[in-house]
């Protein structure tokens, strides 16, 4: 089911952004913390393969639209970190969350108070450095010579197109020193646990069942055990 969820831009304008959610009322509800930008579109089926499996197995879930991104109206320029943490607090007290699953980067906004998993989290440095490294790569096919210093250095001040994505110079400053929260309650699912490379890696968006299977099956399995 698609609804909606509310959070507030640091504008304080309120926004309404979608909300893709299997919820059947039951007593655990995971909120799904998507991977970040280009990630985001290459992990998308297998994040809403989970959820259907996670749906079967008796598990509610929740997928919001992080302001800025997909059907947002709120520009992503104007986004950072910190908003998001912001907005994710909001979104997990609105659907009841007693659980995170975090994919990726998505783990740098995990509200630090709940239990939940980290799948294969990556930090602010190596997200930015994957997204400059494509950035130089389609600058040199366009024959333009630049280094992520020179990138770095305009984007700090005026913000930064990377992969289609208008990322502001705010947003850009926090990505360079943010590093993952640990906690007791969160448990890392690295993906050699889920068998196979990672979808990230992958040239366009891609989808695997065995993965979704496994990242589902050890979810499930330590639900099962603390209940």
């Amino acid at each position: 089911m698609i609804t909606t969820w509310q959070t507030a831009l640091d504008c304080g304008k309120e926004c309404e952004e979608l909300l893709l959610s299997f919820d059947q009322a039951r007593d655990r509800r995971i909120l799904i913390l998507p991977a970040l930008f280009d990630e985001a579109n290459k992990m998308r089926r297998l994040t809403v393969q989970v959820m259907r499996r996670m749906d079967v197995a008796g598990i509610d879930s929740f997928l919001p639209d992080l302001p800025g991104c997909n059907e947002s109206l709120a520009p992503l320029k104007d986004q950072t970190l910190s908003s998001w943490r912001k907005a994710v607090e909001d979104a997990a007290t609105q659907v009841g969350a007693t659980h995170t699953l975090a994919i990726r980067a998505g783990a740098l906004l995990a509200p630090f108070a709940l239990p939940g998993w980290q799948y294969a989290p990556q930090n602010g440095p190596k997200l930015l450095r994957s997204m400059l490294r494509a950035k130089i790569i389609a600058e040199r096919e366009a024959g333009r010579d630049t280094s992520s210093e020179q990138l770095m250095s305009a984007g700090l001040t005026e913000g930064l197109t990377l992969n289609g994505w208008p990322i502001g110079a705010p947003m850009l400053k926090q990505l360079e020193t943010a590093e993952i929260s640990h906690s007791a309650e969160i448990t890392t699912i690295e993906q050699k646990s889920v068998g196979g490379a990672g979808l990230w890696l992958r040239a366009e968006p891609d989808e695997d069942s065995a993965q979704a299977d496994a990242l589902t099956s050890l979810i499930c399995d330590q639900q099962a055990q603390t209940t």
